[in-house]
């Protein structure tokens, strides 16, 4: 098997795939003349269906926990509410920040997005933004998620091995 017969008659392949004990299966049936295959079409269903079963299993979810906070949070709440996204962050989860105004905490917006800031700047190493912090009607929301592996580098850090660039001589 695995040979090309050639064009023949669909009786004839039908009969070829008969006495073997195979399916004549379809491949191209928009192709002139239509290109056909003898094989067994259950085991070749059973076997798309694991590679379509592994497939799934190789895929990652990405999981999108959200933390709320308000203007007033005091340091002990922040304090644990950090500790959670980090343990979200080490996880492999996105977290979603938000931030409600009530009532008169609409007049002082500025310090919701202090709050915020704060967050990111204490997770600035642990944490890759996403989405910048944004307001939305009465909420402030942003979105972070675990460092990503391949990050560029900031400025100023060589590679690990790296050795500095060497200036180039001038004649004297």
């Amino acid at each position: 098997m695995g040979n090309m017969l050639g064009v023949m008659a669909t009786r004839d392949a039908q009969r070829m795939a008969e006495s073997r004990g195979l399916d004549l299966v379809e491949i191209t049936p928009n192709a002139v003349p239509p290109v056909c295959k003898i094989m067994d079409y259950g085991k070749f269903k059973y076997e798309e269906s694991i590679k379509a079963k592994k497939a799934r299993k190789s895929q990652k979810v990405q999981k999108v926990k959200e933390i709320k906070f308000h203007p007033g949070t005091d340091t002990n709440d922040f304090e644990y509410k950090l500790k959670q996204i980090r343990g979200f962050l080490q996880e492999g989860c996105k977290v979603k920040l938000t931030l409600q105004y009530r009532g008169r905490e609409n007049a002082h917006r500025e310090l919701g997005e202090d709050v915020i800031n704060r967050v990111l700047e204490a997770l600035r190493d642990e944490c890759f933004v996403e989405q910048a912090p944004k307001t939305l009607g009465r909420v402030l929301g942003a979105l972070i998620g675990p460092p990503r592996k391949n990050a560029p580098k900031q400025q100023g850090q060589q590679p690990q091995g790296a050795r500095p660039a060497e200036e180039p001589q001038g004649e004297e």
